[in-house]
């Protein structure tokens, strides 16, 4: 009798277990896949596509191995050899996010200043900017740090001016785009619904090439626009666009960053006078559509809205002091009641557009000393008689006005009689302005007007050359 109980308790636990087993088999399965990722992947290239299959679970191991290697290089600074190892853990582990976003940046940003020459930095830059948007987002579409990244690429890399190779960069990317769009901006009629020969080339230029859908671009266009699509902060917007609509619920605030941070740059500069010679400028037009994706962007956000309300502040008080620069006093009185009755707290009571403009100005002005303050004059009045020679004249009055208001600040709040030094009268300011911007270029010292410019500034302004002492 002892021996058959203790013969059907055995059983018992042997059944009990053959049930926890068939029971956890599903989970260890999922957990397998996780682990392995044994799946092929979509529309992968053949190598590729065996390799992910053909190394089984020994793949997560080589990939550890080579990232740890990698990060190695890194910290050495020998980004050229970790290229190469990155190469190989994207082929390993296609959906290790972090693997795509440190390759691409040591291309676009490592890599590229290692290069004295424009077009060689420019070469490593697109490939950063491909590496991401015709591999990374092909196994990963669903990532919102690769669209994150991608878009930053665009706002920071080529947007900003922290490498001295940034206008090069703008200017090839305008003639790049140019080409694509067949002209200055996309018809985007054409685009979506091609009937010639030529628009389907374009279209399919814009999905191959730059994989770029038509269709949502006009969307982004329609949203946040019209946007000048040959500057680098619409295809900010249009990736950080793209991003939110397919991304997973995470790391949206970094998405909606990108396209109010683009938007605002958009008024800055966000009009493209040429591309030969690359000149840019405010364009308050896209002050409306700016405001309108802040206030998109403040709607969607859920967790950190306070962040998006306080870029939002800035923003309108930005717009206030730019529409006062370009002599539209009525209309930077009405941003600055839109600022007031938005955050009340942002403006004191009873302030005129004027008076705030200058404040923003003037509220380190006192500590900037005498050589800051004429450098931050001769900078306005330099921008002004660019805006002169370009017959913007709106604009050009504004920066007068801005600069003479600098200078009556530091004269009647700043400078006490006695001191050692002052500021020259502001007519003596404007004149060595005026000619340097007149003056011929040379090789080693390339002047900010083309001839046409400085030709036509110098009628504007009757300037006449001084008598040349060096005669006899």
């Amino acid at each position: 009798m002892r021996g058959r109980w203790y013969k059907v308790m055995l059983l018992g636990v042997m059944a009990v277990m053959l049930l926890g087993s068939a029971l956890m088999q599903r989970q260890l399965n999922q957990q397998r896949q996780t682990i392995t990722r044994v799946t092929p992947l979509e529309n992968a290239p053949p190598l590729l596509a065996f390799t992910t299959v053909a190394l089984g679970g020994f793949r997560g191991l080589i990939a550890n191995s080579l990232w740890i290697r990698a990060n190695q290089l890194q910290e050495q600074g020998k980004y050229f050899e970790m290229v190469q190892l990155a190469d190989w853990i994207t082929k390993l582990e296609p959906t290790f996010v972090q693997v795509w976003i440190v390759q691409a940046w040591n291309m676009a940003y490592n890599i590229s200043v290692k290069f004295p020459d424009r077009a060689d930095r420019w070469r490593w830059v697109q490939r950063g900017i491909e590496l991401l948007r015709d591999d990374g987002l092909r196994y990963n579409p669903h990532e919102a740090l690769l669209y994150r990244e991608l878009a930053w690429f665009f706002q920071h890399k080529m947007g900003q001016n922290l490498d001295d190779a940034h206008l090069y960069y703008k200017r090839e990317w305008a003639m790049l785009m140019t080409n694509a769009f067949g002209g200055p901006q996309p018809n985007f009629e054409e685009l979506t619904n091609p009937s010639t020969p030529e628009a389907r080339a374009r279209a399919q230029t814009l999905r191959e090439k730059y994989k770029m859908d038509p269709a949502v671009m006009r969307e982004a266009d329609r949203l946040y626009g019209p946007l000048e699509w040959r500057l680098p902060e619409a295809h900010a917007i249009y990736w950080a666009h793209v991003g939110l609509q397919r991304s997973k619920k995470s790391d949206l605030i970094t998405l909606r960053r990108a396209i109010y941070q683009s938007l605002a740059m958009s008024v800055r500069r966000g009009r493209l006078v040429s591309i030969e010679p690359l000149r840019f400028g405010p364009d308050l037009s896209k002050a409306e559509a700016a405001n309108a994706g802040y206030e998109k962007m403040i709607a969607e956000e859920t967790e950190m809205k306070y962040a998006v309300q306080t870029a939002h502040k800035s923003f309108l008080g930005e717009l206030v002091q730019h529409f006062y620069t370009h002599n539209r006093v009525a209309e930077a009185n009405a941003w600055l009641n839109r600022l007031r009755q938005t955050y009340p707290d942002a403006v004191r009571p009873g302030i005129t557009a004027e008076e705030y403009a200058l404040e923003r100005l003037s509220e380190n002005l006192t500590q900037m000393g005498h050589d800051r303050t004429k450098a931050l004059i001769e900078g306005l009045l330099t921008q002004y008689f660019i805006a002169l020679a370009f017959d913007e004249d709106d604009r050009a009055q504004g920066l007068e006005r801005y600069a003479l208001s600098v200078w009556n600040f530091y004269m009647q709040r700043v400078y006490r009689p006695g001191d050692a030094v002052t500021l020259p009268p502001f007519e003596e300011i404007k004149r060595p302005v005026l000619e340097e911007l007149l003056k011929p270029a040379s090789p080693g010292s390339p002047s900010l007007l083309p001839p046409a410019q400085q030709e036509h500034l110098r009628q504007r302004t009757g300037y006449s050359a001084p008598p040349d002492k060096t005669g006899p």
